[in-house]
């Protein structure tokens, strides 16, 4: 694969703005968030509510000595690294790490992990500066990628001239290299995650060495490269399978959330991409299907999520003490009959803002058990009164593209947990964690998960190989944190 230019990464296509962009967490209640505030406008509070979090932009790489306090998304991972490098160019990072050939370094994209993948008190490298698409052109069926640049950027550059990528995640900040590297994923049964498109890679080893791998050349790298954790080199560039723009229809909709579980399976089989979120107290989920539309039209429905999850909230403030008085209000106030619709470009759609700041847990099960998992976690988190984020339930399709991919050799349902920044998580892993790892669900590797070594041993047939290679070529442990230390059972 060849060191190409890289355009500038400069997006064409205006984007949205949040008010006017539709999102997936629309859940058809444009009425309900006014029979909501109507039905509790005059009871007193009972809990008093935390003040609104403003949108938190992903972050970016600060200017400037001594270098900033780092600190991700939803401000649980916090760092101070000694020296904050953001190379211009690929030469300048392999140079850096030739002339310091010693000591931990750390990448960072746009800090969106939940997880402690960067924390470091050494070194810290933003690769902000390598960003950009090329090798872009209609027809073409791949194109590189420079792995600082952000998924939405990726979208808009690729929409310019007719490309898209085959499916997106429910957000779009995160770098590119830094989403394949935790193994990031969209909905749809039949859509693997976006590290199955994947062809070729060019890395910065510990040593300073740039290598290149691809089904040709060193194809074992490439398995395991994919999905990494940031722990065999930096990855500097992708070459990366694309598909023609492509746009689509979106509905949703409200039904009895165990009637929607249960028809789930059948739903993800017939359409491109579903996926549900439960919505807790309230008896309902939300289901949203998206197919490929060739209409030419544009529908976008004005975006509901923030005050829908403003309403579950002022339940769950007022109401947290009788659960079944919360249950009987949500249920007055929804009106199950609701529907929504919008049309447009796909990566419009599928990619959502998420102004409201959250701390995460996601477990990939087998398919096969998805429902049954996922009704073991709807009990646990109903016998919690203070809960009321939705929980977010999708479909992966089986992958052997990367050894350390949650869906290698695996089709997945994907379950999600969500705790608001500021109110307690810790049971993110205490209570809901036990409940993913009996059904051998697998953690994603930028979400909140307490397992060590020897389960994750357990989990993946690759596990060995993995770790020998990154070994092989990481023999100084350079790359690793405490974090990763513990996840591979380094000692030393």
């Amino acid at each position: 694969m060849p060191n190409m230019p890289i355009e500038t990464p400069v997006p064409p296509v205006q984007a949205p703005s949040p008010l006017a962009s539709p999102t997936r967490r629309a859940l058809l209640c444009t009425g309900t968030g006014v029979a909501l505030g109507a039905a509790l406008a005059p009871v007193e509070l009972v809990h008093a509510a935390s003040p609104p979090v403003a949108p938190a932009a992903p972050w970016a790489a600060p200017a400037g000595n001594p270098p900033a306090r780092w600190q991700n998304w939803s401000g649980i991972q916090q760092c101070q690294p000694k020296r904050f490098l953001v190379p211009r160019d690929e030469a300048a990072l392999a140079q850096a790490l030739r002339d310091a050939p010693t000591g931990p370094v750390r990448c960072v994209g746009a800090g969106h992990s939940f997880t402690a993948l960067v924390p470091t008190d050494q070194w810290l490298i933003s690769l902000d500066q390598l960003s950009g698409v090329s090798e872009m052109a209609p027809g073409k069926d791949t194109v590189l990628v420079q792995g600082g640049t952000r998924l939405a950027t990726v979208s808009r550059l690729l929409d310019a001239v007719g490309l898209a990528l085959r499916n997106l995640p429910d957000v779009d900040v995160q770098s590119y290299a830094g989403a394949i590297s935790t193994a990031t994923h969209g909905t749809g049964m039949q859509l693997p995650a976006l590290h199955a498109d994947v062809v070729g890679l060019r890395l910065v080893t510990a040593r300073g060495e740039v290598i290149e791998c691809n089904a040709q050349q060193r194809p074992e790298l490439l398995a395991a490269a994919r999905v990494s954790l940031g722990s065999l080199g930096i990855i500097t560039q992708a070459q990366v399978r694309v598909v023609p723009a492509y746009s689509l229809h979106r509905r949703v909709w409200l039904e009895p959330a165990m009637q929607l579980l249960e028809r789930a399976p059948e739903l993800a089989r017939k359409h491109r991409n579903f996926e549900f979120y439960y919505l807790p107290f309230t008896g309902y989920a939300a289901g949203i299907a998206h197919d490929i539309d060739t209409s030419g039209q544009v529908l976008m429905p004005h975006a509901a999520d923030e005050d829908v999850l403003r309403d579950l909230r002022r339940l769950r403030d007022w109401l947290s003490p009788f659960p079944a008085l919360r249950r009987k209000v949500a249920g007055w106030a929804i009106d199950p009959d609701q529907r929504e619709e919008a049309k447009n470009r796909a990566w419009r759609l599928l990619a959502t803002q998420r102004p409201t700041r959250f701390n995460e847990t996601e477990y990939h099960v087998p398919q096969e058990v998805g429902v049954a998992c996922a009704k073991e976690v709807i009990a646990a988190l109903e016998k919690r009164n203070d809960v009321y984020f939705p929980m977010e339930f999708r479909f992966v399709a089986a992958d052997e593209a990367a050894w350390l991919s949650p869906f290698y050799q695996r089709a997945s349902c994907s379950i999600a947990v969500h705790a608001a920044v500021g109110e307690p998580y810790d049971y993110l892993m205490s209570e809901i964690g036990p409940i993913f790892r009996k059904y051998q669900g697998r953690p994603h590797w930028g979400k909140l998960h307490d397992l060590g070594a020897a389960q994750l041993a357990a989990l993946y047939p690759r596990w060995s190989d993995f770790l020998a290679l990154r070994r092989e070529l990481d023999p100084q442990g350079r790359f690793l944190n405490a974090h990763l230390r513990k996840l591979f059972g380094e000692t030393a």
